[in-house]
C-alpha cells in the first residue's frame, strides 16, 4: 500500500514549501501519546533519511520511517476547511478507536 494525499492537501503542502523556501516533501510519523495511545506527527522534510519509505502523491513526496509505516500504511491525508477551522485530516484505514478529542488513536 502507500501513503497518499488528496489534491487539496498536496496543493497546501506545495504552497507552504514554496513560502518556506526549502524542503523536499512531507514527513509523516506516529508517536506514543494521548489517551488512545498514538498520535500523528507531521513535519516538513528538508531531506530524506536512508531508512525512510518514500511515496509521491500529486507531486508531493511523503517520507515515513519503518516503525510508523506499520500504523499508517494506506492512510490518505486530506486538507479540509470546516467552518472557521482548517487543517489536515488523516483517513487511516488501520484505526480501530480514537479518543474523543481527536488527538490520538489506536490500531
Amino acid at each position: 500500500m502507500a501513503i497518499t494525499l488528496t489534491q487539496q492537501a498536496a496543493k497546501h503542502v506545495q504552497n507552504y514549501i514554496a513560502k518556506r523556501g526549502k524542503g523536499v516533501g512531507l514527513r509523516l510519523a506516529v508517536r506514543t501519546t494521548g489517551c488512545s495511545g498514538l498520535a500523528y506527527v507531521l513535519e516538513f522534510a528538508d531531506e530524506a533519511q536512508e531508512s525512510d519509505a518514500a511515496f509521491e502523491s500529486h507531486g508531493v513526496k511523503v517520507f515515513v520511517d519503518p516503525k510508523s509505516l506499520a500504523y499508517i500504511d494506506g492512510t490518505e491525508l486530506d486538507y479540509a476547511r470546516e467552518g472557521l477551522n482548517e487543517g489536515f485530516k488523516f483517513n487511516n484505514p488501520n484505526v480501530k478507536d480514537a479518543c474523543g478529542c481527536g488527538e490520538s488513536f489506536n490500531v
